[in-house]
């Protein structure tokens, strides 16, 4: 079932790149309804095709995700690099691919619980570098806008840059703009918080997100290739905290990066 899901929405994917290829520059009315949105069906007005596809690709343009990113989905999550001898060290308990299992199943219900307006927070997703958690978030991204819900997908150190930015007056956004939307996004993906050169400044910055999103009770994801201890060490503590009240953690780790295997494979022989 998941396989024909994600089939089907691959196509609609397709449909909805070629429709918007088509605008602004040389754009062309839509053959069905004439950019009116409205079809007559048995005499009755229906809302036409195009609408939607127009709908689905504005929120995945504002989900600020890659074309590439736009194509995971649950169904290609595979466990085969998740080693079923290898234990985690922190739990002394799980295997990798029992780490793999929690993590895609905690992802699933985060969806569910999300469509069902059940009150589902976030999830923390972490591991070293490879091992699956952008990938896992995307899926998490994808099922949502397929949903026609909002979601914004951001890199921190790009989010960090693009802060600073806002301080050129040539800026799309000013930093109040910038900051509001990153605390009141309807889903917040914030990837890759890792080793970087946190500033005080910074911090506050991360700080202030993450605690209105608690506060307001927000779905936040978030992806990181540290532990909470070392989380702790470049984010401090009260923003730790925010985060272990706001997320459950799960881990995912591999023996060797992911990209790195998928790599090797393509270029064998």
């Amino acid at each position: 079932m998941e396989k024909l899901k994600s089939s089907l929405y691959q196509a609609e994917l397709k449909k909805i790149h070629k429709v918007i290829a088509e605008t602004p520059k040389n754009h062309k009315l839509c053959s069905k309804c004439q950019d009116r949105g409205i079809i007559i069906v048995d005499n009755a007005a229906v809302q036409c095709s195009c609408v939607k596809h127009r709908n689905l690709y504005k929120k995945l343009k504002y989900a600020n995700m890659t074309k590439e990113m736009q194509c995971y989905n649950f169904a290609k999550f595979n466990f085969d690099y998740y080693s079923q001898t290898l234990i985690d060290t922190l739990s002394n308990r799980y295997s990798y691919r029992q780490l793999a299992e929690l993590a895609l199943n905690a992802a699933k219900k985060f969806v569910e619980d999300i469509i069902q307006a059940k009150e589902n927070t976030g999830l923390l997703l972490s591991g070293p570098v490879g091992s699956g958690k952008t990938f896992l978030a995307g899926c998490i991204a994808n099922e949502l806008i397929e949903q026609q819900m909002e979601v914004l997908f951001v890199v921190v150190p790009d989010l960090l840059d693009e802060i600073k930015e806002t301080y050129n007056k040539n800026g799309e956004f000013t930093e109040v703009q910038l900051m509001q939307k990153l605390r009141e996004a309807e889903i917040l993906i914030l990837d890759d918080l890792g080793v970087h050169n946190y500033t005080t400044w910074t911090q506050n910055k991360l700080y202030s997100i993450v605690n209105y999103r608690l506060n307001n009770k927000l779905p936040t994801i978030i992806t990181s290739n540290l532990s909470l201890a070392e989380i702790e060490e470049v984010l401090g503590e009260r923003t730790t905290s925010r985060i272990i009240q706001l997320c459950k953690v799960y881990r995912l780790l591999v023996e060797k990066d992911i990209r790195h295997v998928k790599y090797l494979n393509i270029n064998k022989g």
